[in-house]
């Protein structure tokens, strides 16, 4: 192998861990953010749990964060406004990031 094909293969695999990464740290935000939801909805324990599931399968519906945002705001239906919901989602990408990043 030359050089340019082993740094290929580092930019490639470096890539893929990146883009693996992103991906972890968003469905753990959907979940934080579909507990902070079913705490809203008055929801606990397995039912709080099973609730976030939903938000996080949510997102595969479309590229992009609306379908989780639409999810969570019809379900809240009025208890928390767009902006609310909206910090509750940055919020919650901050701290997955961080605990991804500690290894939790």
């Amino acid at each position: 192998m030359t050089t340019f094909d082993d740094r290929e293969n580092a930019f490639e695999n470096k890539f893929a861990h990146d883009e693996e990464m992103k991906f972890k740290a968003q469905a753990r935000a959907n979940k934080l953010l579909g507990l902070w939801a079913a705490g809203l909805l008055g929801k606990s324990g397995d039912e709080a749990t099973a609730y976030a599931g939903e938000v996080v399968k949510s997102d595969f519906e479309e590229a992009g964060h609306e379908d989780v945002f639409r999810k969570v705001a019809g379900d809240l239906n009025g208890l928390a406004d767009e902006a609310t919901i909206r910090a509750k989602m940055a919020e919650a990408l901050i701290e997955a990031k961080g605990e991804i990043l500690n290894g939790e």
